[in-house]
């Protein structure tokens, strides 16, 4: 990475791990990066659209499936195995500085799999559902963008790991989306 974007990536990451740290935020921030914390957002998703779309609904949670499968296994074992980037909380020349209360794990950095696997999911639930709802591109990308921020925030991850995964899981959800399109397209029509 060019020395450059290196120390904008480091200066970012200072500004929101340790400039906007605060009780609300040290509170809050470890819940919304926890999927534990989400499983009734899920679960709620897999019910509604099941419910709501019977059989059309099977086959768009079979590609919700399909697109955070294929987001969280090529984003957790191809790329981050490939780049091999630590984490910001193990990188030896910002490590002691870094406030990190959930700990810092042992995987890569680069890119954020939670940004990648819930960018995915809200760029897939946007292309599939927005003609019926217009609202739900605000909150799935505010449910996505809280998470990505969260990681940066609890010192796992830096800016551009959760930007990278954001911009790469938005192209798998769009592409899944783009699936779900083709297989169903009566679904778009009504």
């Amino acid at each position: 990475m060019p020395e450059y974007l290196l120390q904008l990536d480091r200066y970012l990451f200072h500004f929101i791990n340790q400039d906007l740290s605060n009780p609300f935020f040290d509170w809050i921030m470890p819940w919304l990066r926890n999927p534990k914390f989400w499983i009734p957002l899920y679960a709620f998703i897999l019910g509604f659209t099941v419910w709501k779309y019977k059989k059309q609904g099977v086959i768009i949670i079979l590609l919700l499936i399909a697109t955070v499968g294929t987001a969280d296994f090529t984003s957790a074992t191809l790329i981050k195995n490939a780049v091999k980037r630590v984490r910001p909380c193990n990188d030896p020349a910002i490590a002691q500085t870094v406030i990190n209360p959930v700990g810092c794990g042992t995987g890569y950095s680069f890119p954020s799999t939670h940004a990648t696997d819930h960018f995915s999911m809200a760029l897939f639930l946007i292309l599939v559902f927005c003609k019926k709802w217009h609202w739900i591109w605000f909150w799935a990308i505010l449910w996505a963008a809280l998470i990505s921020f969260a990681q940066v925030y609890v010192g796992v991850h830096y800016p551009i790991d959760v930007t990278a995964g954001a911009l790469y899981g938005s192209l798998i959800g769009i592409l899944f989306a783009l699936l779900n399109k083709r297989l169903q397209p009566a679904f778009y029509l009504s």
